[in-house]
This record gives structure tokens, sequence and C-alpha cells, in this order.
């Protein structure tokens, strides 16, 4: 996971998603789910995470609109802007209730994960605050972000882009972040190696 910034919110959400939604709701009491008012904005969404999905933080082609507080858990944030993340449609799903058990990309710290290089397994580091670190472990289990084959699956095949001249590091950054500071730490270290001989 890396840090996002919030996404503001677009001009027309609240005449066609949040009224609307609210409206829906409101007639529908019982409803199990709420009408989908939201995927309309899922471009705007993605545009705000760089395309990137909010918990992989890999470029995410499709995606889908996660509501960060489920709309089990609280109806009432289901047409909220502030409630959704730009995800992977296999990390909603695993995310499913989770809620404010897993860390927000909104309150996560650039440094709080990385990426190991060859293996390309994704930990929590040594500079994340105590505090939160209980929850990062959890994330990663609970999102499957340390190494299941769907996220190693993609982190290699942008690295081997990277790799074979395909793709600059600029470029790898751009669509996967924590893969390319994986690269810039690995560099570093062995022109500190070579200045030690």
């Amino acid at each position: 996971m890396i840090r996002f910034e919030r996404v503001p919110e677009p001009a027309e959400f609240d005449e066609q998603a949040r009224m609307p939604g609210l409206q829906w709701l409101e007639s529908h009491p019982s409803a199990k789910r709420p009408r989908d008012y939201w995927n309309r904005f899922k471009t705007e969404l993605a545009e705000g995470f760089n395309n990137l999905c909010a918990y992989t933080a890999i470029h995410e082609p499709v995606g889908t609109v996660d509501h960060f507080i489920s709309i089990d858990s609280d109806r009432s944030l289901a047409y909220e802007w502030e409630n959704y993340r730009f995800a992977s449609g296999w990390i909603n799903s695993s995310k499913q209730n989770a809620d404010n058990l897993i860390l927000d990309p909104f309150e996560v710290e650039n440094d709080w994960f990385e990426i190991h290089l060859p293996s390309l397994q994704m930990t929590v580091s040594e500079n994340i605050p105590e505090e939160h670190r209980a929850k990062a472990e959890y994330t990663l289990k609970r999102l499957h972000l340390q190494n299941d084959p769907r996220v190693i699956g993609p982190r290699q095949r942008w690295y081997q882009m990277y790799q074979e001249g395909k793709l600059t590091l600029e470029g790898l950054r751009e669509m996967a972040p924590l893969v390319a500071r994986a690269v810039e730490k690995h560099i570093r270290n062995c022109i500190i190696s070579k200045g030690m001989t």
C-alpha cells in the first residue's frame, strides 16, 4: 500500500448520485442492495487514484468503486464520495465488510510497506508506527497482498518489462510504484556496496 490523497468530489456527484441515492434509500428501507448511482463516477475516482488499486498499488485497468465503510455496515454512506476508494474487483470482494479493521489508503504513509526483490513479496516495513503494525499485518492477510498469485503476477509482469527495457523506471513508478521503490533501493544498495570495495 501507498498513501493516496483524497479525490475531489465531481461537480455533478451530488445531483446525479447522492441526492437520487438518498431518495432511493428512503423509499426502499428494506432493500438489501442500494441502487448503483456511484459507478457512473468510477472514471473520475480511478483518475484520482492514478488508475492504481488503492490497496495493491498496481495499475488497475478496470477496477471497482470500493465503499471503505461497507454498505452492510452503514447504508447512509452508500452515496458519500468520501467513502469511496478505487480497488481491483477481487480485492473489493476480499475486503467485504472489514471496514476499519484494515488500513485506509488515505491514512497510510508511503514507507509503511515495502516489496522485496527478487520475490516481489510485500511486507510491513520497520518504519510503521507500532500502534499501526497489527492493523497493517491484518490488512496484508485479509487482502492477500503479501504473496498471492493475483498480486505477484502483475508485479512480475511490470518488473519484467522494466528489466527488458520495455518500461523506464519512471514508467514503473506509474504502473507499480512499490516495485519501483524496490528497484531504487536495490540500485542504492549496489552503489553503496561498490563504494565499499
